[in-house]
């Protein structure tokens, strides 16, 4: 029996709150509890910054094994050379500078997660050596003579295609499919134009609460500019927007001034005229609470039109009058598009 660690050991993953209303992210809620409760092993995949992370962190806190550790390992911040010691822990005197022991991630996630970031980063001979511990769930730290067992579930991340990388040979056919029992693959936020203004608004009132502050809803200008971003950075980058804009936060809501000067330029150049059809549905849905008949007069389209380009674009999306009152409401009166 591994004591229990230290809270520096394993520091928990970010808040893992999963937000959007999407097609896409309701087909992900739907199945993450099913997996949680599987104790399988997990592959998640997509994009850097759309919240694998995330996902990770709520497949532990909602499986069996929430009160063990969930323990993270960032496969591509760790050289090689030390990859092996970090995963298994060596004995004391196992190597020059190894003056006390160390467990290792495998054995401090004793009971419960193991997460592998940015698995199709880890080396050949690191793949081997993770597989045989998965296979034989036992590990054997440097310097050690015995193998230890182990009782650790796997969930493994990448922004990588590893089907392409084991087609080339760049990473174990045999690890891969001992880590894709359950796959996830999370959406891209440009392929989910309608969680934007869900998550920018989940993700103003956390900033609210840091800051002390009380910064409205994007303008309905702000807003087309959002949803006509590419958003590379997907999630990270959306926050990472937020951040920039608490710098020198406004007092009322956030305008199209109040964004990064990239942002600007981009609707600038663009155009709110020149957004596309669905981009300017969903800017009006959103600006009225998704009210059909309302956001069809705001088009001048008939309301069996607004019901065509939405079934043509997947929009499917319904809200709760709690979430639209959060969403839309307030800032609807002040002729804001949130």
């Amino acid at each position: 029996m591994i004591d229990p660690l230290p809270p520096s050991v394993a520091s928990p993953l970010p808040d893992d709150t999963l937000v959007g209303a999407s097609r896409a992210m309701r087909e992900v809620k739907q199945y993450l509890p099913k997996v949680a409760a599987a104790d399988c092993n997990v592959l998640i995949t997509g994009e850097t910054g759309t919240g694998k992370e995330r996902v990770a962190a709520w497949i532990h806190r909602h499986s069996r094994r929430a009160a063990r550790p969930l323990v993270s390992i960032n496969c591509a911040a760790i050289p090689d050379g030390l990859l092996e010691s970090e995963l298994f822990g060596f004995e004391r005197g196992a190597f020059t500078g190894a003056h006390t022991a160390y467990a290792g991630k495998l054995r401090q996630a004793e009971g419960g997660t193991l997460f592998f970031d940015e698995i199709g980063d880890m080396s050949p001979s690191a793949q081997a050596k993770i597989l045989r511990a998965i296979e034989a769930k036992e590990v054997c730290q440097l310097g050690g003579r015995r193998n230890v067992p182990i009782d650790v579930r796997i969930v493994a991340a990448t922004n990588q295609d590893l089907e392409t990388m084991v087609a080339n040979q760049r990473f174990r056919k045999d690890l891969y499919y001992r880590l894709d029992v359950a796959h996830i693959h999370l959406p891209p936020l440009r392929e989910r134009a309608e969680d934007i203004p869900l998550i920018f608004e989940h993700c103003l009132a956390e900033m609210n609460v840091r800051s002390g502050r009380h910064v409205g809803a994007p303008s309905r200008e702000a807003l087309t500019c959002l949803l006509t971003h590419a958003w590379p950075g997907n999630v990270r980058e959306l926050r990472n927007l937020l951040e920039a804009i608490f710098i020198s936060p406004p007092d009322g809501g956030i305008s199209l001034d109040d964004l990064p000067p990239r942002f600007r330029a981009h609707m600038e150049a663009s155009g709110r005229e020149n957004a596309s059809e669905c981009e300017r549905l969903l800017a009006a849905l959103f600006a009225v609470d998704w009210n059909k008949s309302k956001a069809a007069a705001a088009l001048h389209w008939s309301r069996m039109t607004l019901y065509r380009k939405m079934a043509k674009y997947h929009i499917e999306r319904e809200v709760t009058p709690q979430e639209g009152r959060r969403v839309a409401g307030k800032s609807s009166r002040q002729d804001r598009a949130l």
